[in-house]
């Protein structure tokens, strides 16, 4: 496959699996058009024009020739140096890596992330909480993101990419989406009674199956697995946590359970505060989940993927 076909396809099935609308996606993108045509002199020269063509901000090629043959693909959850010295070495070795693929946001992505956060006012509203509630939530939680991520080292690996010149990807709220839709999909089609129903349903996923093996795999972290569940719920997607007041609003609209990646202490405090259950899938098996989805139609196509930096390889081919 060609560099740019595997960027596009992984664009084309996040648009498939996101919350939003494609109509509403498609507008994101006129907009972005709209705001780059009023544009000139430098501050055209500084505008990511990959807004034009991909709606998700932390979702990005970083760096590598569009029309570059990839046959071998390097990918982990999260890429820094080290990984792509990694890849380097083993190019060396005569296991060329023709591109890494990451999942976390690395350059203008990780600079982005906050922006992804919009779409989780979709989540709530399908949830049941109001939108105008939903918006208001969101939008003061993008704002603390946005804050906390202005000091990072956006570059640091992406530099080390260039200087080696190893094309380099990353895939976040993409493959977010992914794992969203797949398990949302697969929850409505269950009937749960107690939390360890819920429970046992992630771990007959393979995924969160071999990560048990590190004790990495589902856990109750807020709640009991002989609570009855409720309304289940997946909080898989949109960047990062949102809205610690979110769980007040949320237990307000009927959610009983929350089935998520990870949770800050003071969120924590939260869903407890608001008797939701909340179930930890487990972080680096939920990223891996929506990876794999992704990766399985590459290698349909004959890419052969090496993995790396905490991700588990699972294909459903």
């Amino acid at each position: 496959m060609k560099l740019k076909d595997i960027y596009e396809l992984a664009i084309q099935m996040g648009i498939e699996n996101d919350v939003r609308s494609e109509e509403e996606l498609n507008k994101k993108l006129e907009e972005a058009k709209e705001e780059y045509e009023e544009l000139e002199g430098k501050e055209k020269e500084v505008f990511d024009e990959q807004r034009l063509e991909n709606p998700f901000e932390d979702s990005r090629l970083l760096h590598g020739d569009p029309n570059t043959d990839v046959e071998k693909v390097m990918v982990g959850i999260n890429i820094d140096t080290g990984e792509v010295l990694l890849a380097d070495r083993l190019s060396k070795k005569e296991d060329d890596i023709d591109l890494i693929i990451g999942h976390h946001p690395r350059g203008v992505g990780l600079a982005s992330l906050y922006e992804v956060m919009d779409l989780q006012k979709d989540m709530l509203e399908d949830w049941g909480v109001p939108i105008n509630v939903a918006e208001g939530l969101i939008k003061e939680r993008m704002k603390e993101v946005e804050r906390k991520v202005k000091g990072a080292n956006y570059n640091q690996s992406l530099d080390a990419a260039k200087l080696l010149d190893i094309p380099m990807m990353c895939l976040h709220t993409i493959t977010d989406n992914l794992v969203e839709s797949f398990l949302t999909d697969r929850v409505e089609e269950e009937e749960f009674h107690k939390v360890e129903d819920v429970i046992d349903f992630l771990k007959a996923i393979p995924e969160f199956h071999e990560a048990r093996k590190f004790n990495a795999g589902p856990d109750v972290l807020v709640g009991s697995e002989d609570n009855r569940a409720g309304k289940v719920v997946v909080e898989m997607t949109g960047g990062t946590g949102g809205n610690k007041k979110s769980y007040e609003k949320m237990a307000e609209a009927g959610v009983g359970t929350v089935i998520g990646m990870h949770l800050g202490e003071e969120h924590r405090e939260k869903a407890e505060e608001n008797h939701i259950n909340y179930i930890i899938a487990g972080h680096m098996a939920s990223d891996s989940l929506g990876m794999n989805l992704f990766l399985d139609e590459i290698e349909k196509e004959g890419v052969e993927i090496v993995p790396c930096s905490g991700f588990i390889r699972n294909s459903r081919d």
